[in-house]
């Protein structure tokens, strides 16, 4: 990586939860403030896993609040998390095919009940929730069968027929081509995930690292979050 001010090429690794914002303002956000980035995109768990067993962080992590606070305890991270943006784990189906009830729990069990075939993610925060809900409503022996969990697909999974309804980050299913967003799950068990930043200990770049987590955490970004199914931290 070069030092030179602005110009600092940033190496990113960032949730899957922020992938489609990412992409939507990378572009302005190089130009905005002249720093290149390169970001790769996957599960918290892998990510902070990998980032643990490494010799170095990389400039820029973007993971949960705990992940980030854990890395930080095992002096991976500098001391400091930026919060960036609130996410809700929602359901989506495949798009033009009738919207189930989900309004309460008793309607989201009925639905998860007389659904076909159901996605949800493997490791990441959604999937994981929703495996430990099921275990605690004394679902899981029943409703296991007809769950399938995918690494990274589970949005996709819905949209081309392998199941009928999938269970993920509401911002990983937006972008995804084929889906109508049902909604968030009900209020008592939904799960809020905090999307936060944390700069590698050993970084080279932190003031490129900090101008870029600046761009991404300044109000004018709301919109963008929230078109995004996120909500600003």
């Amino acid at each position: 990586m070069n030092n030179q001010g602005g110009n600092a090429a940033l190496k990113v690794l960032c949730t899957n939860g922020l992938k489609s914002v990412f992409l939507e303002i990378g572009d302005e956000l190089t130009r905005s403030t002249g720093t290149v980035f390169s970001a790769d995109y996957g599960s918290t768990k892998k990510f902070t896993d990998d980032i643990a067993a490494a010799s170095e962080a990389p400039d820029i992590v973007i993971l949960t609040d705990e992940a980030i606070d854990t890395l930080i305890a095992k002096g991976k991270l500098a001391k400091s998390r930026i919060d960036l943006a609130r996410s809700f784990i929602g359901i989506a189906v495949r798009k033009g095919t009738p919207r189930p009830d989900i309004s309460s729990l008793p309607a989201f069990v009925a639905t998860l009940r007389a659904t076909r075939a159901i996605s949800r993610s493997r490791v990441g925060q959604s999937g994981l929730h929703i495996e430990a809900l099921l275990k605690r409503l004394g679902l899981a022996e029943e409703l296991g069968p007809k769950i399938t969990a995918y690494d990274g697909r589970a949005a996709h999974a819905c949209a081309e027929g392998e199941t009928d309804l999938a269970i993920q980050q509401i911002s990983e299913l937006m972008p995804v081509a084929g889906l109508d967003i049902v909604g968030p799950l009900p209020d008592e068990i939904q799960k809020v995930t905090i999307f936060s930043a944390g700069i590698g200990a050993m970084t080279r770049n932190r003031a490129a690292a900090e101008k870029f987590i600046a761009y991404v955490k300044d109000p004018a970004r709301a919109p963008v979050l929230r078109s995004n199914g996120l909500e600003p931290a």
